[in-house]
């Protein structure tokens, strides 16, 4: 039977560096007082003894935990992973780790997951989007740390927000297919109870065609968020079926707009010829389906990189009030629509 192995200690590599416990703990919390020379003797020690620097104790001692909670919808959603990136790139020169929260729509597991976070004293606490629980809200209103929502400009914001209008944006792209000529517009979204972001949309195109005197009530529902590229070739086809006469299609993003795109070619039915389409998003797919789809970008990196500049001139008091910070996301016309 093997002997178990002593775990080193940060006294084992300080002896090896020839330096005091302190001088290690320093190095490790990058202190600018150890010298890179000092920093890099230390380091080779901890690596030569396989040490991992416990940053529970130290935390307790400066009440830091060096980590930004953040709450997401969905985690195979490309724009939300990009605004992840955006988020982890900026709070990385600090050494700020990101803990993420999988909420898959629910604003109860939101609710959990916030009660959770807070138990652990996050630096600051980001979330997605701008409605919450009442009781989720209180806690975000008494977390004493900020609190930054995103993806949303909420009307009643609880600190901090970075996001947009879903609302606004799409009523662009209303109004962009009004502009060439169409009026027989239908909206393919999923269950707005669950997608506040979604509702916001289809509230957006409902708003916008009332607006122009327009029939508002072309709307497909395609089932629970997210919705697949499967469930909007399947609303497609509902579409296709009740209303033949539509004449443009704004889909709540480009999975279910390019799901959308494959039904029409599986019938035959020409895009752009016979019906245009339009997405949510610009991912990845929307710029290389065939024909490329017409969609929005809400610069979604740019978001969570602005979030985490936010965040560091928050904690070094560079910004005392409230930021507003509303990002304006940019119709792409392409072959699909337009």
């Amino acid at each position: 039977m093997n002997t178990p192995r002593k775990t080193p200690t940060m006294a084992d590599v300080a002896r090896l560096a020839g330096v005091s416990p302190m001088t290690v703990s320093r190095a490790f919390k990058t202190d600018s007082s150890v010298s890179e020379a000092t920093r890099d003797a230390i380091l080779k020690a901890a690596d030569d003894l396989g040490y991992v620097f416990d940053s529970t104790a130290s935390s307790l001692r400066s009440q830091r935990t060096d980590f930004v909670a953040v709450t997401i919808p969905s985690i195979n959603n490309a724009n939300f992973a990009d605004t992840l990136r955006g988020l982890a790139e900026g709070l990385k020169p600090r050494g700020l780790q990101i803990l993420l929260g999988y909420t898959d729509y629910d604003m109860a597991e939101e609710e959990r997951l916030i009660e959770q976070f807070l138990r652990r004293r996050p630096e600051a606490i980001v979330v997605t989007g701008g409605r919450h629980t009442p009781r989720a809200r209180r806690m975000l209103e008494n977390a004493g740390i900020p609190v930054i929502e995103t993806w949303d400009l909420p009307e009643d914001p609880i600190g901090h927000v970075v996001g947009f209008s879903n609302a606004e944006a799409v009523r662009g792209m209303v109004d962009h297919f009004v502009a060439r000529g169409l009026t027989r517009i239908a909206f393919i979204g999923g269950d707005t109870s669950r997608d506040t972001r979604g509702a916001d949309r289809r509230r957006g195109f409902i708003a916008a065609m009332q607006a122009k005197g327009l029939d508002a009530t072309r709307l497909i529902a395609a089932g629970a968020p997210p919705i697949s590229m499967r469930e909007g070739a399947l609303a497609m086809g509902r579409l296709l079926q009740t209303l033949p006469d539509t004449e443009a299609v704004i889909c709540v993003s480009d999975l279910s707009a390019f799901g959308a795109l494959t039904e029409c070619q599986r019938r035959g039915v020409d895009v752009p010829g016979r019906l245009w389409i339009a997405g949510f998003g610009d991912y990845e797919i929307a710029g290389i389906s065939v024909p490329a789809l017409t969609t929005i970008n809400p610069f979604p990196r740019d978001m969570g990189a602005r979030t985490a500049a936010l965040i560091l001139d928050v904690l070094d008091g560079r910004q005392l009030a409230p930021a507003h910070i509303a990002i304006a996301p940019e119709l792409l016309i392409r072959q699909s629509g337009g």
